[in-house]
């Protein structure tokens, strides 16, 4: 290489060059200095090892022979290396191999080791260029797909450090490494589908998709199209062949949500894929395979149903494998500090706000209520404080029934309970019972995340008597701005 020109100011990337020749050292230094890149020699395998050891490295250049050290070999090692405690794990920096007599089964070698790229001496400087520029690039787009992963990550985070939840911790870290299926129970809102991404984010099949089915929201003559995929021309409306979403989920986890809800029929054909593995699409014949973990979640009692046959006996027991339940937030009443604030942070970093600070009594307002709608409710009427509250969330800002104004709060207490009637002055008692009647409904309906069946079995009506009401009413799913 020639044409080196003079080294610009070191800001930029941190490059790491391995080479038992101190003159192709020199040779890149300058190309690189000349970029404006921070330059970190190494003659051997046991100085690379210390340079990373005690400076952040973006990329390597590492020479296939080292002397007595072979490049393959510490390429080996860096890849299932760990936390290098600098720069982070030494594994997800790219290494560009160079070498001057390596044969084709090195280059292979390297490759399937993960090597970014492999260039042969005498070195091109624009070649030279050219390949630390896309390694450099590549590690930048590394590091914003972990940064938005560990984003997601932290939105599904299990928060709370009370006993009954280090209990669940622990149960998640024994089952998640495993094959086996896991029925994970608990009223609704109590964070079935975190504990259900916890396993998964924890399993040999994390890097697989996450495929989450609503049982109780696909009406049953969708089901089987939904789960196992139809062919063109299936049946009326079918312009196109569709996966399933079993398929979908090959080599990844299914979480089938509400598993309570599913009819018998399509719990025949979920037992038929947990027994063999195998489906076939609607209108289809060739038989397909899938291999996902299949995780379940119900706030039904799913032994009362199997004794009532509502629900199959073989398919509860083939699901049923590993039980885990989720807490009510009641359970752990010292959590909602932890969770108020997480979510105040959040809903205030969603809205643009600044983070709003919380008077100490509206913490012992929250731990004092039960949230019959657990966490689900609890994230609610924290978004409502955020939005509605000044610069600081005081008692004031409480609804009544948490003990704002017009209202007193104490254990098993709720909106109904704390209503002031000041408000129903001048009122028929047509009208105040309308009024009641709507606020005790919208309330079972966010408890139960608008599950309408589930709402009139609780409020003890026919489900299409339910939606007569809501018409009347005029109550309607996101009239307050969020489709819950």
């Amino acid at each position: 290489m020639t044409d080196v020109i003079a080294p610009a100011p070191a800001t930029g990337d941190a490059i790491l060059i391995v080479d038992d020749e101190k003159n192709i050292r020199r040779t890149l230094r300058m190309v690189l200095d000349s970029e404006g890149h921070v330059v970190h020699e190494a003659g051997s395998a046991a100085e690379a090892i210390a340079v990373l050891e005690r400076e952040p490295v973006e990329l390597i250049l590492l020479d296939v022979k080292l002397g007595e050290d072979n490049g393959i070999e510490l390429l080996r090692t860096l890849k299932a290396r760990g936390d290098d405690g600098v720069g982070g794990p030494a594994a997800d920096i790219p290494v560009v191999m160079i070498s001057g007599h390596a044969t084709i089964e090195d280059a292979v070698a390297a490759t399937r080791l993960g090597a970014f790229d492999f260039m042969e001496k005498p070195l091109d400087r624009n070649r030279v260029m050219v390949t630390v520029k896309n390694a450099l690039d590549r590690r930048r787009m590394w590091r914003e797909v972990n940064q938005l992963r560990r984003a997601v990550d932290a939105r599904w985070e299990l928060l709370g450090s009370t006993p009954v939840m280090n209990d669940l911790r622990r149960q998640i870290v024994k089952v998640a490494p495993t094959r086996s299926r896991v029925l994970i129970t608990g009223g609704s809102g109590t964070g079935k589908e975190l504990i259900a991404r916890a396993i998964h984010r924890n399993s040999a099949v994390s890097s697989g998709p996450f495929v989450k089915v609503n049982c109780a929201a696909i009406p049953p003559e969708l089901i089987e199209s939904e789960l196992f995929g139809h062919e063109r021309g299936a049946f009326t409306g079918a312009v196109a062949k569709k996966r399933g979403l079993f398929e979908v989920a090959d080599g990844g986890t299914i979480f089938l949500d509400e598993i309570g809800d599913m009819t018998l029929p399509a719990q025949a054909k979920v037992l038929r894929v947990l027994q063999t593995g195998e489906f076939t699409r609607v209108g289809g014949e060739k038989s397909l395979r899938t291999d996902s973990r299949v995780v379940a979640a119900t706030n039904r009692d799913l032994e009362e149903m199997v004794k009532a046959g509502t629900f199959r006996e073989d398919l509860f027991f083939r699901l049923n494998v590993v039980p885990i339940r989720s807490p009510d937030l009641s359970e752990r009443a010292d959590d909602v500090p932890l969770l108020v604030d997480a979510f105040v942070a959040e809903c205030c970093d969603e809205n643009g706000f600044a983070k709003k600070p919380i008077d100490d009594v509206v913490f012992e307002r929250l731990k004092a209520y039960d949230w019959p709608g657990n966490v689900r409710e609890l994230r609610n009427v924290v978004e409502r404080l955020v939005i509605m509250s000044d610069e600081v969330i005081r008692e004031r800002d409480l609804p009544p029934y948490l003990g704002g104004p017009r209202g007193t709060v104490g254990r098993s207490t709720g909106p109904v309970a704390a209503l002031s009637l000041d408000k129903y002055a001048g009122k028929s008692l047509r009208e105040f019972r309308e009024e009641i009647e709507s606020e005790f409904i919208r309330m079972k309906l966010a408890e139960l995340n608008w599950n309408i069946s589930k709402t009139a079995q609780v409020l003890g009506i026919e489900r299409t008597n339910l939606h007569k009401k809501l018409r009347a009413l005029g109550i309607h799913r996101g009239e307050d701005g969020k489709d819950e």
